[in-house]
């Protein structure tokens, strides 16, 4: 008989499975990590240009280096413009299968509870909106945002956004 070692690592191979019993394996954290850089990348892509050639960008330096915050109306209007170009960029794949552009690429999808593709409504007012949104709000923002970020840590691999909107992120068939 072979002796037991507490500190030795696992043996078995278990794979994640969603705990209600159907047969879509959870995401891997790496995984969701890559294609959320792909989409931001995609997205920095896109709005840097278009802050650039608004104005945006030159207000903001200018009022950094007069030690000033830029006016809340004007980042609520370019947060506003950045979700608009994100929706212009990322709704198509989103509405067809629950997948970003990023999530396509890594073979990774978004689902309800149920393992269905979740109605685009729902997905956008909660898994997308409150994140853009809250992150407007000084101090709580950014905290918001590692929070959310941290999540991915619990045993469902859900972030905060997903507890919110009621989804979770699988492999793609």
């Amino acid at each position: 008989m072979e002796e037991q070692n507490p500190y030795r690592n696992p043996t078995r191979q278990v794979a994640d499975v969603i705990a209600d019993g159907d047969s879509l394996a959870l995401a891997d954290r790496g995984t969701r990590l890559g294609a959320a850089i792909l989409d931001g990348l995609l997205m920095l892509a896109i709005n840097l240009p278009v802050m650039w050639f608004g104005g945006y960008l030159s207000t903001v330096m200018a009022a950094s280096q007069a030690g000033l915050r830029p006016p809340f109306g004007l980042m609520l209007l370019w947060t506003l413009i950045g979700f608009v170009l994100f929706l212009l960029v990322q709704g198509m794949p989103l509405n067809q299968t629950g997948q970003t552009w990023g999530k396509r690429l890594l073979k990774i999808r978004i689902v309800d509870l149920n393992g269905d593709k979740p109605a685009f409504a729902r997905l956008i007012a909660l898994r997308y909106l409150p994140v853009s949104l809250a992150s407007l709000v000084p101090i709580i923002g950014p905290l918001f945002g590692i929070i959310d970020a941290l999540f991915i840590f619990r045993a469902d691999r859900r972030c905060l956004h997903d507890l919110i909107a009621g989804t979770r992120v699988v492999n793609a068939r």
